[in-house]
């Protein structure tokens, strides 16, 4: 192997990690504005306790499975 395609290996895998990182840092930060929100509008109506916690746990869930579908498409560009 020549030292090209060592450095382009190495770079591919810090890309790799970044993404995943990146994907799980946002997901965490989504999930944060989800609670946040649910939070606030159950203090305004907590008589719809109830639709809104499923709202949530419904997005929420959504979320982490497009921030685990992330990371596991960079984790298959890091191991190839």
């Amino acid at each position: 192997m020549s030292v090209l395609n060592i450095l382009l290996d190495g770079l591919g895998q810090l890309g790799a990690g970044i993404g995943a990182g990146i994907a799980a840092v946002g997901a965490g930060i989504g999930i944060g504005n989800i609670g946040k929100a649910a939070l606030e509008s159950l203090a305004r109506q907590p008589e719809v306790g109830g639709d809104i916690r499923t709202n949530m746990i419904i997005a929420a869930a959504l979320i982490e499975g497009v921030a685990l579908f992330a990371v596991v498409v960079c984790m298959l560009g890091l191991f190839r």
